[in-house]
Order: structure tokens, then C-alpha cells, then sequence
């Protein structure tokens, strides 16, 4: 997490200042190993706390300063931080844990399938989901290219508490780029054959094609890739962050969550640009230099893509609660708590 004022390192340790990683807060509140800096209760404190997971920035940290933020954290675990270690130290330093491992197996994330990777990597993709007058081949490579990286993401972000056999990866995967390829080129094919419309007409609405196909295919991703978690349930923990069970109750909540932050995460991402290029396009600067038109398109998808991204994921909490009486039988009598939570997974 990212922390406000700055404090002095301990020795030997160099971990990112609050100008380089953190956030602008006057104060911080007290540091609690694995909970987030800002409440989770609402949305607003979700969306900054997603703000620091998505940070770009967190990609450009070396493997040696890694190593020295998750030593921090070990020696706050068991008690043994130097002297003069501030809360700003330790949010920055689990930030950049958060952002680069995996909270379930504790190992690194590839980086173009980390959150904090998911914009820069992924806007290339989207500018190209969106070009106009795209042909057939070039509307299945998109929607091939943008699906793999969506199972990629999925993948390196899924509830790890079970094993899950690489067969069921590929499953999803496939899955997934059959139906955005079909519904895309089906769609495609749709609004040609539509003689009803002008060309321009028929143009403006091929923009929109991408998004029923991405959204479609999306839930198609994640219920294929993750489908495992509702036969074998993912592990729930109490208020002390012991395991009390697996359940599959747990697991259908967290992938109905995650589907729909996938269907809410394209909106923005594939309605806003083509309505905005749409206006842009028929302004006299790009009318007299035509060559504007694709960096202009980037960079609103860009900020379109910058904007819904945070959106789309502090809809549900990472770990999200949910009330013992609603699992099943064996957990509520495992557990004195009246809640517990669960890896939703992102």
C-alpha cells in the first residue's frame, strides 16, 4: 500500500519513498500486515486501494528491492523490525508485495498478467479491438490476442488455495476465444448484410461489435478457467486468518463477483471510444492531418481503459466476507466467527 509522510529506512533496506510509490496522505493509519490501507467496507476506499494494486509504476520494481519490501514485512511478522521503521515503510512495502505476488501460492506474477500490467499491456489490444474497417482476419486476431491476455490475467489472478490441472486452463482458454471470435465475426456479418443502413451508418455500429463479444466472452473465461473452484470449493478463513473449511457456496459467490467486474470492466473500455472518435474524427484538425487519427484513438482508449479499470474492480473486495450461516453445514460448526472471508480472486 502506498503511505504519506516519509520516514527513515532501516539500514541496508531501500524501499521506495512515499514520491516514488505512495500515496500524497499527510498521515497513515497504523500498519496491520495483509489488511489494505483503506477501508474495504466502501467503494470509494476499494477504488483507492485498486488504484495502488493497478499502479504501473510497481512494474519497474527490481527483483533486489523486491526482495528487501517482503524481508520488511517478515521482520513486522514476527517482531523483529529495526528501530525507526515507519507506517509509511511498511504500506509502501506491502504495496509492493501485493502488486507482484500472489497472495495464494507466494510466487511472482508474469508481469503483463499483473494487475498493476493490465492497462499498459492490454490498451495495444483495445486500440486494435477497435480499429474501423476491420476484415475478417484481423477481427479474429484481435479478439484471439485480447482473450489471451484476459485468460492470462485470469489465470495468474485466480483463487490459488486448490490445485487446478493445466487441461482445465486450456479448456477455458478455448472456450473463450471461440465464443468472442464467433459472437464478433457472427455480429460483424450481422451489420453487413443490414442494407437497411448507410455505410456510415453501418460503420459507427461495427465500433460497437467488440463489446458484446468481449463481455460474452468474458464470463465465458472466467467460468471455464475457474469452473474447478465450484467442484472443489476454495478455502474460507475467520477473523484470525485460519483456514475453517472449503466451500463451494464461497466459490459460486466468488466467481458471480468476478464475472461480473468482467462485464462492467469492457463498458467504458469499448462504448466510450468509438462514440468519442466518432466526434473527434469529424474535427477539422483531423480531417486536415488523418495521420492524428490513430494516436488520438490511443490515447482515449487510454483514459478510457485507465478509468474503467479501477471502476470495474472495486465493485467486489479481494477478499470478500460473507456470513458463516450461508456455507455449508460442516464450516459454521468449525467456526465460532459469525463471518468469513474468501480470495475472490481478481
Amino acid at each position: 500500500m502506498r503511505a504519506g509522510a516519509a520516514g527513515d529506512s532501516p539500514p541496508g533496506l531501500q524501499i521506495p519513498a512515499p514520491t516514488a510509490l505512495g500515496a500524497d496522505m499527510a498521515d497513515d493509519p497504523p500498519f496491520v500486515l495483509g489488511r489494505p490501507r483503506f477501508q474495504q467496507s466502501t467503494f470509494y476506499g476499494r477504488f483507492r486501494h485498486f488504484l495502488e494494486i493497478i499502479d504501473p509504476r510497481t512494474l519497474f520494481v527490481t527483483e533486489s528491492r523486491l526482495k528487501e519490501a517482503v524481508q520488511l514485512l517478515e521482520d513486522y511478522k514476527h517482531g523483529t523490525l529495526p528501530p525507526g521503521v515507519s507506517n509509511t515503510e511498511l504500506w509502501a512495502a506491502q504495496k509492493i508485495k501485493q502488486a507482484i505476488i500472489h497472495p495464494d501460492t507466494n510466487e511472482k506474477i508474469f508481469m503483463p498478467f499483473r494487475m498493476s500490467g493490465y492497462i499498459p499491456f492490454g490498451t495495444p489490444i483495445v486500440v486494435g479491438l477497435l480499429l474501423p474497417n476491420q476484415t475478417l482476419s484481423s477481427t479474429i486476431f484481435w479478439q484471439w490476442l485480447n482473450q489471451s491476455h484476459n485468460a492470462g490475467v485470469n489465470y495468474a489472478n485466480r483463487n490459488a488455495t486448490k490445485p487446478s490441472p493445466t487441461s482445465k486452463f486450456i479448456l477455458g482458454y478455448t472456450g473463450a476465444v471461440v465464443s468472442a471470435v464467433s459472437i464478433a465475426v457472427g455480429l460483424n456479418a450481422l451489420v453487413q448484410r443490414a442494407n437497411q443502413f448507410t455505410p456510415s451508418t453501418r460503420l459507427f455500429i461495427q465500433r460497437f461489435v467488440p463489446f458484446p463479444a468481449v463481455a460474452s466472452a468474458n464470463i465465458c473465461n472466467v467460468v471455464l478457467m475457474r469452473h474447478g473452484e465450484l467442484e472443489e470449493g476454495i478455502d474460507v478463513l475467520d477473523s484470525s486468518g485460519q483456514i475453517v473449511g472449503s466451500s463451494r457456496i464461497a466459490a459460486k459467490h466468488a466467481l458471480i463477483e468476478t464475472a461480473l467486474t468482467r462485464v462492467v470492466l469492457p463498458m467504458p473500455i469499448l462504448v466510450l471510444p468509438p462514440i468519442i472518435m466518432s466526434g473527434l474524427e469529424k474535427t477539422s484538425l483531423l480531417r486536415l492531418y488523418p495521420r492524428l487519427v490513430l494516436p488520438v484513438h490511443s490515447l482515449v482508449c487510454l483514459a478510457a481503459f485507465g478509468l474503467a479499470l479501477p471502476l470495474a474492480i472495486s465493485l467486489f473486495p479481494q477478499m470478500s466476507e460473507i456470513e458463516t450461516s450461508q456455507l455449508e453445514p460442516e464450516i459454521a460448526t468449525n467456526t465460532t466467527s459469525r463471518t468469513v472471508v474468501y480470495n475472490k480472486g481478481l
